[in-house]
């Protein structure tokens, strides 16, 4: 007769998360994607809370990776441990690239990891959404991908499809944010009957678009009413840095989460990066630079280049459909259909004497 293992919680481990984009223009609180930049949570079992790796309001009992975890403890009727969490994000605050959920999503993987015996995709999913309150930004940070979601009866339901290799994504961010709580506020409160149905039909030819790589089918199905014409008065920069895109090749340009980091769409990198040099060598024309001349070269986790501009606007490329969270030296998450646990390919970085595990399809 086989004998059970027990499992042994890692004292010491690394949650990888990516940032996401929510809404993808008209799908308003339902759709959400998850780019190429990582956030990357370090946990180590301690005698006391310490937090590092982040500005100084944020390292007390309030910090929202600390209070993820403590709710997911007590969701799971078991007692927290203190915790030294060290947090590495380049995903900006309050910017609309999702980085409260990397920090929420961290947070629930962790306690998984620590009492629940390990990753539990469902479950987190749950969790995730009832401490966000939404799950359009957390569903694409634990699945990967292009994500839909809704909520029934206490449930989330999340379907994630596949994003085409020649699409390319570029965040612009301007230095200032909007608050999520006053791009609600903007919001009408009732639509007609003539936009619920319009966006209906261009979300769900969206993500046709986004499946198939059809960069006119977006760029004709990407025109929201519902949220983004009052959404875009919050973004002083916003109609001009969208003419710049556009103008450099962009298939279309929505605003991520609710701003005020916007979102180009190109089809290929090479107009990903025409939309990127007119960001850095002087914007739309006639209207004088929108950023400054300087950029540095970044590697997404897919080994491709991305360029970041200086303040006072920032631009990023991405690939998208970047993996779920990802965990070691316990486990590793897959984007896709999880079909299967398989050692991790060799290479992958270990602490000695354990035995990572990547969960892939």
């Amino acid at each position: 007769m086989a004998q059970e293992t027990t499992y042994q919680p890692p004292r010491k481990f690394r949650v990888t998360v990516p940032a996401t984009s929510a809404n993808v223009g008209v799908g308003y609180d339902c759709l959400g994607l998850a780019l190429d930049l990582l956030a990357h949570f370090t946990f180590e079992v301690a005698d006391d809370l310490r937090i590092d790796g982040c500005p100084e309001c944020f390292r007390g009992e309030d910090n929202l990776v600390w209070t993820s975890y403590l709710d997911t403890c007590r969701e799971m009727y078991t007692p927290p441990v203190r915790l030294h969490i060290t947090i590495d994000s380049p995903v900006p605050l309050s910017g609309g690239l999702g980085s409260s959920s990397t920090c929420v999503v961290a947070g629930v993987v962790a306690a998984q990891v620590l009492h629940a015996g390990g990753f539990d995709p469902e479950a987190a999913l749950d969790m995730a959404t009832k401490i966000e309150g939404h799950p359009d930004n957390v569903a694409p940070a634990l699945m990967g991908g292009l994500v839909s979601s809704f909520v029934d009866t206490g449930r989330t339901r999340s379907l994630r499809f596949d994003i085409a290799d020649n699409l390319t994504f570029v965040a612009i961010a301007p230095p200032y944010e909007v608050r999520t709580a006053d791009a609600r506020k903007v919001m009408p409160k009732t639509v007609p009957i003539e936009t619920a149905v319009w966006q209906i039909g261009h979300c769900v030819a969206v993500v046709e678009a986004l499946q198939r790589g059809d960069a006119e089918l977006l760029h004709a199905a990407a025109q929201d009413k519902l949220h983004e014409p009052y959404r875009s008065q919050l973004i002083p920069d916003y109609e001009p840095l969208r003419r710049t895109a556009l103008a450099a090749g962009a298939a279309t340009y929505l605003i991520s989460g609710s701003g005020s980091t916007m979102l180009a769409i190109a089809d290929g990198r090479e107009a990903a990066e025409r939309g990127l040099r007119r960001h850095e060598h002087g914007g739309e024309p006639g209207r004088g630079a929108v950023g400054p001349r300087a950029g540095r070269q970044l590697r997404g986790h897919d080994g491709r280049g991305a360029l970041a501009l200086p303040r006072p606007v920032r631009t990023l490329a991405f690939a998208c459909g970047g993996e779920g969270p990802s965990f070691s030296p316990a486990f590793c998450a897959s984007p896709k259909l999880h079909q299967g646990w398989h050692p991790m390919d060799e290479g992958t970085s270990r602490l000695a004497g354990t035995s990572p595990l990547l969960l892939r399809c």
